[in-house]
């Protein structure tokens, strides 16, 4: 486990806080609040690069080469 030394804006933290408060929060549950919001984050940012890299196309261009390359895939 990683330790990560954090500045956040107090009106940030009273908001998360209290929202952990609300919603049954127990100790630990702000590490797992902030590592959830992080995964959730890159997510969005992977799939965001991925729609630029591929605005070029035409949807059924993409839908093609996947169905091309399921039906090439070895079957288990």
């Amino acid at each position: 486990m990683t330790r990560w030394h954090l500045s956040i804006p107090e009106k940030t933290d009273r908001a998360v806080r209290t929202y952990l408060a609300r919603t049954g929060g127990k100790e630990g549950n702000l590490s797992r609040f902030v590592d959830e919001a992080v995964r959730r984050r890159l997510l969005d940012f992977t799939v965001s690069r991925v729609k630029d890299r591929n605005a070029r196309y035409v949807q059924q261009e993409i839908l093609d080469l996947i169905d091309q390359e399921v039906d090439a895939a070895p079957r288990e």
